[in-house]
């Protein structure tokens, strides 16, 4: 069993040291640069979307408060006419 662990143990050790050398290898580094330049191509998609779809919901607030103002304006007018049919 005290064998066992002393195998494990060693077997560990060797693992992660070729583990550092492969992640730290320029073939690794060049994975890793692409793989950052591909998240940073797809993060101005998504601001880029983003902003036009912030530019969409500014137009749509803005249409749907000149229609509100619109139609209290003609209830003001509708409600002079009344009052002013009643006397």
């Amino acid at each position: 069993m005290n064998m066992t662990k002393w195998a494990t143990f060693v077997g560990g050790v060797l693992f992660g040291t070729a583990g550092i050398k492969i992640l730290s290898s320029k073939d690794a580094k060049k994975v890793y640069t692409h793989t950052t330049a591909a998240v940073l191509r797809a993060k101005d998609c998504v601001m880029a979307t983003a902003d036009t779809v912030r530019e969409n919901a500014e137009d749509i607030l803005a249409d749907a408060k000149a229609i509100n103002e619109k139609r209290t304006e003609e209830a003001a007018v509708i409600e002079d006419a009344s009052e002013k049919a009643e006397q």
